[in-house]
């Protein structure tokens, strides 16, 4: 899995890239096929910065959420928070239409060729 970091308007520690690449590796225990995760900050305000992750999964579009609060981790624990959701919800679809997809096993009755007579 591909993970990058950009910012936009300032620049972050090396420290708090860690710091974000460990909350945002978290969600490949929801959906085991990403493929890529982009995180974007945006430092214009820095009162307040907004978070935009992107994460691109296996044979699926990209899943995207946004979150902008009072701390830089604050506000990557709630766009985590919302692609949790996201990928959860999508997960519980895929694994619903395989259920349905399989056909069910009917059981044919076999006639005793000892009852016929």
């Amino acid at each position: 899995m591909q993970l990058s970091i950009a910012t936009r308007h300032g620049h972050l520690s090396e420290a708090s890239q860690d710091k974000l690449k460990s909350r945002v590796e978290k969600l490949s225990r929801y959906f085991d096929r990403l493929m890529a995760i982009e995180i974007i900050v945006d430092l214009s305000d820095e009162q307040s910065p907004q978070v935009d992750i992107k994460v691109s999964a296996e044979h699926k579009h990209d899943f995207v959420a946004h979150a902008k609060s009072d701390s830089l981790l604050a506000a990557t624990d709630g766009a985590v928070q919302k692609l949790e959701q996201q990928l959860r919800k999508y997960k519980g679809r895929v694994q619903q239409k395989h259920r349905k997809s399989q056909p069910s096993r009917q059981e044919i009755p076999v006639e005793d060729e000892a009852g016929e007579e």
